[in-house]
């Protein structure tokens, strides 16, 4: 399981000091929040005496081979808002039931920045007033995408660095490719979008900043990317008004991840504006 050292720090020093929030928020890639989840889940079901998770007495053997009773893992689907209030209310009621096995009950909430509003409204209420023997781990991509209200009564750990993840040419690619006669080799390149919201975002600020560049080049201007060809490239390719508009394009794009919209919908919508606006006038 990777982990920042801090973050590893920090958790360890709450655990072994029996200072146990009764949430806790964990935002950054998927697989790695959902590990982190799962790790301190069994350790909060570990029987044995010292330290914990032990890895060796039931309560843990359980939880690894996810068949614990006092483990609860819910998600909604992997578009936004499809983490719905009916889940949240039916996992409401069972958190006033007793522990089986373990002294607590431990409910991870995966993919959480899909919670709809009312769900994480039916939450909150269980976070303001929560039972005694109850822990929630929820696992997202950006903690600002649930509610402040949610946040004020959890405590955030970030797993990724503090620096944006670095694109690795893609937003390059999808840029020449809009300019290409072939609609699937723009839909084959974002299809890796669809479930990574931290790439999407690294890919929008890119594409951004290329767009812009051809559009300083078109008007006589220089480029911030001096180093990349891409700019220079859409520069021959497109006209000042085409430049200008899909720029503005994937910047409204990049509030639409922060508004938390509907991911495949969104860039559905975006490949289809930029095909658009690389064919107008």
């Amino acid at each position: 399981m990777l982990c920042p050292p801090a973050v590893r720090a920090a958790l360890l020093s709450v655990y072994e000091n029996d200072r146990i929030p009764h949430a806790l928020i964990f935002e950054g890639g998927p697989e790695q929040t959902l590990a982190l989840a799962k790790w301190l889940a069994q350790a909060a079901v570990c029987t044995a005496p010292g330290v914990h998770p032990c890895g060796q007495c039931p309560g843990c053997i359980k939880a690894q081979a996810g068949s614990h009773p006092d483990i609860t893992l819910a998600g909604g689907g992997e578009t936004g808002r499809s983490f719905h209030k009916e889940e949240i209310l039916a996992l409401r009621s069972d958190t006033f039931i007793k522990p089986n096995e373990a002294p607590c009950r431990v409910f991870i909430l995966q993919n959480a920045q899909n919670l709809s509003p009312q769900a994480q409204n039916a939450l909150l209420k269980v976070l303001e007033e929560p039972p005694a023997s109850v822990q929630f781990l929820l696992t997202c991509d950006r903690a600002s995408s649930l509610l402040a209200t949610v946040r004020s009564r959890s405590q955030i750990y970030t797993l990724t660095e503090a620096q944006p993840p670095q694109d690795d040419g893609l937003a390059e690619q999808i840029a020449l490719a809009v300019c290409s006669s072939k609609e699937s080799g723009l839909l084959y390149l974002t299809a890796p979008l669809l479930r990574d919201k931290l790439r999407l975002r690294a890919v929008l600020e890119r594409l951004t900043l290329l767009f812009r560049d051809a559009l300083a080049l078109r008007s006589g201007g220089k480029a911030l990317l001096p180093e990349d060809e891409t700019a220079y490239k859409l520069a021959q390719s497109l006209t000042r008004a085409q430049l200008y508009q899909m720029t503005q394009t994937t910047r409204e794009a990049r509030g639409w991840v922060e508004r938390n919209a509907n991911t495949p919908l969104m860039v559905t919508v975006l490949c289809a504006r930029l095909r658009s606006e690389a064919a107008a006038f």
